[in-house]
């Protein structure tokens, strides 16, 4: 009787350490801090891939990229609904409350598909092409057949500085093909050998070419000497004090590591 009461008494302690040991206490799930960086879609891929090196080395914080162009990010940044906006042309007067940070700048390309053999246009000659002025290449020299122009939307960043810088108060034609981010403006000039558009510098790859403006070629060479005119700054703006995180970041962004890594990106450095 005495061995059952042992046993019975054993069995009982053990199933109530194991009732209130349910396992192994798990550690806290760390949590890291969040900066939300949004507007211009021409600045997001960069601001992606700086943000990856940014985040290798400061594992406490995460930064959250979204697009919705350059007024959108700025009207974000006005309602304090982001830390940081993005944007791809220069502020409007009832803007400039904001603080702006030129991260780097950027010339803006006038593309053709490769096939095309038009290699050089004077810049009236873009901007007649856009104001429906011009609208088949056989008044440019090549073959009857009508050009197929792609512009930006409203709001965009890239749109609003080709009308400040090539358009000069001249009316974007309605008949233009509107697309929403430079990507998108690549890939129909990409598939479309009667294409033309205007797209981020930093794009420009083997699928389309960039044509000579007035006799200068897009590159960084150029747009340093000064000699290309069609370039923007691409802008940090921010809403009063950022906080340690965005501050790290924007810092980081404008270190020479940063800078490097827009420089590889075929973007013009902001202390250059």
């Amino acid at each position: 009787m005495k061995r059952f009461f042992g046993a019975w008494l054993l069995l009982s302690v053990i199933v109530l350490l194991s009732c209130n040991n349910s396992g192994p206490t798990k550690a806290p799930k760390y949590k890291r801090h969040t900066v939300t960086v949004a507007g211009s879609t021409s600045i997001m891929p960069f601001v992606e891939k700086l943000s990856e090196h940014f985040m290798v080395d400061h594992p406490g914080f995460a930064i959250d990229v979204q697009g919705g162009g350059s007024t959108a990010g700025i009207q974000a940044c006005l309602n304090d609904t982001v830390n940081i906006g993005m944007s791809s042309r220069q502020l409007k007067e009832q803007e400039r409350l904001l603080n702006q940070i030129i991260m780097c700048y950027d010339g803006i390309s006038i593309v053709v598909h490769p096939r095309n053999p038009i290699t050089a246009l004077p810049l009236k000659a873009v901007r007649d092409i856009f104001s429906g002025k011009i609208r088949n290449w056989s008044e440019l020299g090549w073959l009857n057949r009508e050009i197929d122009a792609v512009t930006r939307e409203e709001g965009s960043g890239t749109r609003g500085s080709f009308e400040d810088l090539v358009m000069h108060g001249t009316e974007i034609s309605d008949r233009i093909m509107v697309q929403d981010s430079n990507g998108s403006v690549k890939e129909v000039v990409a598939t479309d050998p009667y294409a033309i558009g205007y797209i981020s510098l930093g794009l420009v790859d083997g699928k389309v070419r960039a044509v000579t403006i007035d006799g200068v070629q897009p590159n960084a060479e150029n747009i340093k000497l000064g000699e290309y005119k069609i370039v923007r700054p691409f802008l940090f703006v921010t809403h009063g004090e950022l906080d340690r995180g965005g501050r790290e970041f924007v810092d980081f962004v404008l270190s020479e590591q940063g800078q490097n890594i827009l420089k590889k990106e075929g973007l013009i450095g902001a202390y250059d």
